[in-house]
């Protein structure tokens, strides 16, 4: 299995070190022809503007949103789960997803920089040990379709709970960075449950 991971923007490089850690072949994606060569796509953490802006220039905006749609499994981490989300809440005006998870989120939802935290959370599906999560201007997910599988959720600042990490058949989405941390579960997770 060869997997992409989107190089426009963003914490790439590190999706690419933990893959390496789970013993998968990687490639960084630019191109089109870097697209259409893998089996599945990581779509990191960054800027989802910034992302959507250079996947345009790039061209590979509705390629990527066309192969997510015919079913490559994709996994997003933090800007890469609103890329995936099919409803965003606090959007700029006129933001796009490249979609296929039945969800809204809300951009920065526990605050700017200086809010992001590091927290241990219980994802039974993904690891039977605590997931240490790193927050950075995360989002979270407010509205979950019936066809959405909640795996982790953590209480915000609203004191509500709210999920963090969920999948849809062949997609997978968390607020948080698994790829700055050592603990290659979630990465684990996509490559043995959710790319088969």
């Amino acid at each position: 299995m060869l997997v992409g991971v989107l190089a426009l923007q963003g914490d790439f490089r590190e999706h690419i070190n933990a893959l390496s850690h789970c013993g998968v072949q990687s490639q960084e994606v630019r191109r089109i022809s870097e697209l259409e060569s893998v089996d599945a796509l990581i779509i990191p953490g960054g800027e989802s503007t910034t992302i959507v802006s250079l996947s345009k220039t790039f061209g590979l905006f509705e390629p990527i949103k066309n192969r997510i749609a015919k079913g490559l499994p994709t996994y997003g981490s933090c800007a890469g789960m609103i890329m995936l989300a099919d409803h965003i809440v606090a959007a700029k005006e006129g933001q796009e997803t490249f979609g296929g998870i039945d969800i809204t989120v809300r951009r920065n939802a526990f605050g700017r920089q200086v809010d992001s935290f590091e927290s241990d959370i219980l994802a039974p599906e993904i690891s039977k040990n605590p997931i240490r999560a790193v927050f950075i201007r995360a989002p979270w997910v407010e509205k979950i379709g019936n066809a959405v599988e909640v795996l982790a959720s953590i209480k915000g600042a609203d004191n509500s709970s709210h999920a963090v990490a969920v999948r849809q058949g062949h997609l997978l989405a968390t607020a948080f960075h698994p790829e700055i941390t050592d603990d290659h579960s979630v990465h684990r997770y996509f490559l043995e449950k959710v790319c088969k």
